[in-house]
């Protein structure tokens, strides 16, 4: 109170609020962080080899579901769109492509998406698996 009242400033900052509103915004995302990484719900085939897949930038995710709905990466894209969006965002640089289609999803229409992927100028195009369990 002195300090205020001789009209001087205080040389020392208040770091109690800001300590406090950070600790809530840690709370906020601890708890919000499981419900973020959700992912689509596709029902993958399964093989014996199976690569874990990357998560880096130069990777592109096509999702095909059993109800037929194409996603790129988290975006719902038609089949004749595929092939144009596509190409737009593979121009920059060299991406890798990788197809994740449910078991339940026809063969055409996992060939159509690969056939829009190629004509769209895809070069390095991967399958999406799930590890088989192990049988003893």
């Amino acid at each position: 109170m002195e300090a205020q009242q001789s009209g001087r400033y205080m040389d020392q900052m208040n770091v109690v609020p800001f300590v406090d509103v950070m600790l809530v915004l840690l709370v906020i995302f601890m708890v919000a962080a499981p419900f973020m990484t959700e992912g689509l719900e596709v029902d993958l085939p399964q093989a014996r080899t199976v690569q874990v897949l990357p998560q880096d930038e130069d990777t592109l995710v096509v999702t095909v579901r059993k109800d037929g709905v194409i996603l790129l990466d988290q975006y719902e894209v038609g089949v004749e769109e595929l092939g144009s969006h596509l190409s737009r965002l593979i121009q920059a640089r060299e991406k890798i492509v990788y197809l994740r289609a449910d078991k339940e999803v026809p063969y055409g229409l996992v060939v159509r998406v690969m056939a829009e992927a190629k004509e769209a100028g895809v070069n390095r195009l991967g399958i999406v698996a799930e590890l088989e369990p192990e049988q003893r």
